[in-house]
């Protein structure tokens, strides 16, 4: 059942992606800065985007209807994505209670675009953020997100808002699940 799930996910993933590509790529291109390596963690000035999304509060097991929703309500309404599908995950980091995690999925978006509901038209306003990439599977993010943090805590940083992730690879289909890349973003302050 894990695994059927995990094959629709990264299908919806797939359609979402290469429906996106040409967005992506311009997107990519206007953000010329280069990724650090997999594993290294690095801090980074990011600029402001505008983005709509669909949020949840509870565990992820809905987030493959939850993308699929979404990309439903952006076609209806005429929202066109300008960037690679994005996850931003508030509160508890350490998944200690995944029923009361709240988290929303996305996209950036042009900042003229009118978003109706469920929809919600939001801008990521944190300049200041560690910056990794997770090479793997998306269900061992995780590991990449406490390296991240023992990172922070090793060169004197806190962590200063919400856990973003960039799904970067155009089509998973194409892809084994080993070399998905993803980049996440922790908003991190110097104590």
């Amino acid at each position: 059942m894990k695994n059927n799930s995990s094959k629709i996910f990264i299908s919806v993933l797939c359609i979402t992606l290469v429906s996106s590509l040409a967005f992506f790529r311009s997107f990519s291109a206007a953000r010329a800065q280069q990724l650090p390596a997999p594993g290294k963690v690095e801090v980074r000035s990011v600029e402001p985007f505008v983005y709509c999304s669909l949020g949840r509060e509870g565990s992820f097991s809905e987030i493959e209807s939850t993308v699929g929703e979404l990309m439903q309500h952006m076609q209806n309404q005429n929202v066109f994505p300008t960037g690679a599908m994005i996850g931003i995950y508030y509160g508890d980091p350490g998944l200690t209670d995944p029923d009361r995690m709240r988290w929303e999925i996305g996209f950036p978006i042009n900042e003229q675009a009118q978003v109706l509901a469920p929809l919600e038209k939001k801008q990521w306003v944190i300049s200041q953020v560690a910056v990794s990439v997770h090479q793997g599977p998306y269900d061992t993010i995780g590991e990449t997100i406490q390296k991240i943090q023992e990172w922070l805590e090793e060169n004197g940083y806190s962590q200063a808002g919400p856990i973003l992730e960039r799904y970067l690879d155009p089509d998973p289909s194409r892809a084994s699940s080993g070399g998905f890349k993803t980049e996440i973003w922790i908003p991190c302050v110097k104590r």
